[in-house]
């Protein structure tokens, strides 16, 4: 059954947890779908984890429509959102709408979602009236790693903690369908949740979120170097492919592989005309 919006929300009214997690090509997001997750998420932590970019402050329209429109052709059942990148949103209400509009029309998504609280309320508002559901983004939003200082714990402060309460209300009667809620107190997201008649999926938040939605080269062991406290490896997916990796190539340089099974016969009659028309 296809996962919509309206199936989303019924799963938090019955304390059905919703499950999300990235996804940026036809293959991957062909499994997870088999697998029954409801939504995925096409993050523009496609600049880091396919691109190779620091942070996500590169990603174009561009990028995630392409890679959106591979997700999509890759799912039937699962919600498909998709992050709008930076500068696609902040400029202008209309910008905002346009681009959110190139999304759903060219990349086949079902949702966009964006970062940000009572500064991008007009944009959601917008984007709604346009018939275009918004997934809302708070707490630790990527996006702004440069005015946040790096990648850091939000509402820890009374301050922070009172605005992230008081944005999430707001982002919500501006018509977002669900909010992330990333990288804050457990205690803060577990309010949060409480006051919300729409889900929140969490990611560094709290069990008490709706759902929950991690990367999925993280959950999976794919990569290396800082892993966020927040993530757990469910499978160490980046070992089995060294190994079958590795394999390969000692097998290609021994002669091993192909053998005899991986490759394809033909009448000896044939090759033995072959060679006497060579050799006339």
């Amino acid at each position: 059954m296809k996962n919509t919006v309206s199936t989303l929300l019924k799963q938090k009214q019955t304390g059905d947890k919703i499950t999300m997690l990235t996804a940026y090509d036809y293959t991957t997001a062909k499994i997870m779908d088999e697998c029954g997750v409801n939504s995925i998420l096409i993050g523009d932590s496609l600049g880091m984890v396919m691109l190779g970019y620091e942070n996500t402050l590169p990603v174009t329209m561009e990028d995630m429509i392409h890679h959106t429109k591979a997700v999509a052709r890759g799912a039937e059942n699962a919600f498909i959102v998709a992050d709008m990148p930076f500068m696609s949103y902040q400029v202008s209400v209309q910008e905002a709408v346009i681009n959110a509009g190139r999304l759903i029309k060219e990349g086949n998504a079902n949702a966009v979602k964006l970062e940000g609280g009572a500064e991008v309320c007009e944009q959601i508002s917008a984007i709604v009236k346009a018939s275009i559901p918004v997934v809302a983004h708070l707490g630790l939003t990527p996006q702004s790693v440069n005015a946040f200082g790096g990648f850091k714990v939000q509402g820890k402060s009374i301050e922070t903690a009172r605005k992230l309460v008081a944005d999430a209300i707001k982002i919500q009667d501006a018509g977002a369908c669900m909010v992330v809620l990333e990288g804050i107190p457990a205690k803060l997201a577990d309010i949060i949740t409480s006051k919300l008649t729409i889900p929140t999926i969490g990611i560094g938040a709290s069990v008490g979120c709706d759902g929950q939605v991690l990367v999925y080269q993280d959950m999976l062991g794919l990569t290396s170097g800082h892993i966020a406290k927040f993530v757990k490896q469910f499978a160490n997916a980046g070992e089995v492919m060294r190994q079958g990796i590795t394999d390969y190539i000692n097998e290609t340089k021994a002669g091993t592989f192909p053998a005899q099974e991986h490759t394809y016969a033909i009448d000896d009659a044939v090759i033995e005309q072959l060679i006497r028309e060579e050799n006339e």
